[in-house]
């Protein structure tokens, strides 16, 4: 193993760093992780785990409980909350399970399983700086600095990491804000996501802990944009406001919402670095996505496997230069898949938005297959399968 006996110093205790932790840690690495909150909190999220992402949990040695199987993504007109069409993931090859899962309960899931491994999890510790070299360096902000063998920049789009190994670049705002809540399931929510699709705008929602909530990602166009992050809130009245011409399940679900997150949705280039000397990225530090296809979560996931498995082959010089090639073209795909998706929810005018739908509707007929295996590339792809 290339990785005993290593000093790994993980930036960021979120989905991504601390997957990363737990698998640099089972090939033996000493891992220390440094989280800027002063608890591992998330409250209000909700998460699709897709079948490539539940490939790394399991392989991790993890399970998601109180997790709710998926069985479809229905789309809907969000007029009525009538049906346009519906992709059975029943139909998905054998045991490619995708699954709904609150965001803490994933976080909480990690964390367990980091410290009893022995990873030690610091809170409260803002890195203000990092410096490449064999050994570099993390600045604190309270004061004093750590060293290892790689610093690991899991610390998400304003990752300092970033920063240090491509420079800083402009995000560019897509001109869509997103709220998002979760709601007590008063609709008897069935295990599916719906998508309803309006004009300028779209609401997910889908199911969390048993049934019990239904998680809700609002998307609005708009030309005033609202700060990047996710620890900024709104008025209800304006979720309401933006979403009152839309019918079905959806006025019912957001009778619910009282305090909504609200964050502006921005486009990030990949980044070009992902690697230095004595450092690395991870997650959105490295590509941040758009929600538009529910991959950011699994795409870290699939980075933390890949970058441990990378490591541990090659040693850390050639393993970081082989996790970045078996990595950046096919998060590159993703992204480029979700941000071709939102137009696709967002049609303004009536004639094309009926003749798109109409066209959708004859597709699930015909081909219903064939509608769900467009996403073969995406959802079987096997990171953890030796190869």
């Amino acid at each position: 193993m290339n990785l005993r006996g290593q000093e790994i110093l993980v930036i960021g205790a979120g989905i991504g760093g601390l997957a990363a932790a737990l698998a640099l840690r089972q090939r033996g690495a000493g891992v220390l992780v440094l989280e800027q909150a002063a608890e591992l909190v998330e409250a209000g999220a909700g998460l699709q785990v897709s079948p490539n992402g539940l490939r790394v949990i399991h392989a991790l040695g993890l399970s998601l409980e109180g997790a709710v199987r998926a069985q479809a993504v229905s789309l809907r007109d969000y007029r009525r909350g009538s049906e346009v069409v519906r992709l059975d993931l029943a139909r998905l090859d054998p045991g490619q399970a995708y699954q709904f899962v609150h965001r803490a309960d994933l976080l909480a899931l990690l964390e367990r399983a980091v410290r009893a491994a022995g990873v030690e999890i610091r809170l409260s510790q803002r890195v203000t700086q990092v410096r490449a070299g064999a050994r570099p360096v993390a600045e604190m902000a309270v004061g004093g600095r750590l060293t290892a063998d790689l610093i690991l920049g899991a610390d998400g789009v304003k990752s300092v990491a970033r920063g240090v190994l491509n420079g800083q670049a402009a995000a560019q705002f897509t001109g869509q804000v997103a709220w998002r809540a979760v709601v007590p399931n008063t609709c008897a929510h069935p295990p599916e996501a719906r998508v309803h699709m309006g004009p300028g705008r779209h609401l997910v929602s889908y199911p969390l802990r048993g049934g019990r909530f239904v998680n809700l990602v609002a998307v609005e166009e708009r030309t005033d944009w609202a700060a990047e992050g996710w620890t900024h809130r709104d008025e209800a009245q304006n979720l309401h406001a933006a979403f009152a011409g839309f019918g079905g399940d959806v006025p019912v679900l957001l009778a619910g919402v009282a305090a909504p997150g609200l964050w502006g949705l921005f486009l990030h280039p990949v980044a070009e670095h992902w690697h230095g000397d004595g450092l690395a990225l991870l997650g959105d530090a490295a590509h941040p996505t758009l929600p538009f296809l529910a991959q950011g979560a699994n795409m870290a996931l699939e980075d933390a496997w890949v970058l441990a498995d990378s490591l541990d082959r090659d040693g850390l010089r050639a393993g970081l230069a082989r996790y970045q090639a078996r990595r950046r073209d096919r998060v590159a795909r993703v992204i480029r898949t979700a941000d071709g998706n939102a137009w696709k929810y967002h049609l303004r005018q009536p004639l094309l938005r009926g003749a798109t739908h109409l066209a959708l509707r004859l597709a699930g007929r015909l081909a219903p297959g064939r509608m769900v295996h467009q996403f073969d590339w995406l959802y079987g792809h096997d990171v953890t399968r030796p190869g």
